[in-house]
């Protein structure tokens, strides 16, 4: 058996946003600022927040599912006020950020957003190699045969004969195989 290592979600591969970014310290500290710098991690419906980009362990995180994202611009007085945003949800802790700068914050919400509209969509997203494992049992190749026969025995030709079996160019110099 193989050691369980702490991993950070770096490791995990389905990062879809990552940053720096200040995160709101809940409780107000005599010693620290209210705004504490965080390497944050956004994957398909976790928000992952930890001290550094190398540490291994999170500091905290939280389901984004049924949180909502938005520009907030009150969290601050300064001049980084337009680099907030909030996620929020009914009956649960909110959480307050300051992104580097306003397109970065835009950024950050519009992907939780999005990924908030596919958490709460009734569709199942799937690779495309799985749709096209769905649609191969639809049309079996034995039914385009039958469909492409009787497409040419309703053709006014009168001469057209299908031949199943030799599917190959016979090649000058070349004969066949007897089988």
């Amino acid at each position: 058996l193989e050691e369980m290592t702490p991993r950070s979600v770096q490791d995990t591969g389905n990062i879809l946003k990552q940053g720096y970014l200040e995160k709101k310290s809940r409780e107000h500290s005599f010693f620290g600022s209210e705004w504490q710098k965080r390497w944050c991690v956004l994957n398909r419906s976790t928000f992952y927040y930890y001290a550094n980009e190398k540490s291994k362990q999170p500091k905290g995180t939280f389901s984004i599912e049924h949180y909502s994202a938005r520009l907030a611009p009150q969290l601050r007085k300064d001049s980084r006020k337009r680099c907030c945003f909030e996620l929020t949800c009914s009956g649960k802790r909110s959480y307050e950020f300051t992104a580097p700068s306003p397109a970065e914050a835009e950024e950050w919400v519009d992907q939780i957003q999005f990924l908030l509209k596919d958490l709460s969509s009734l569709t199942i997203p799937c690779d495309e190699e799985d749709e096209e494992e769905l649609y191969n049992d639809v049309d079996s190749s034995e039914s385009v045969t039958a469909i492409s026969r009787n497409t040419a025995l309703n053709q006014e030709e009168p001469n057209v004969e299908v031949e199943e079996d030799d599917i190959y160019e016979v090649l000058p110099g070349k004969q066949p195989n007897p089988e």
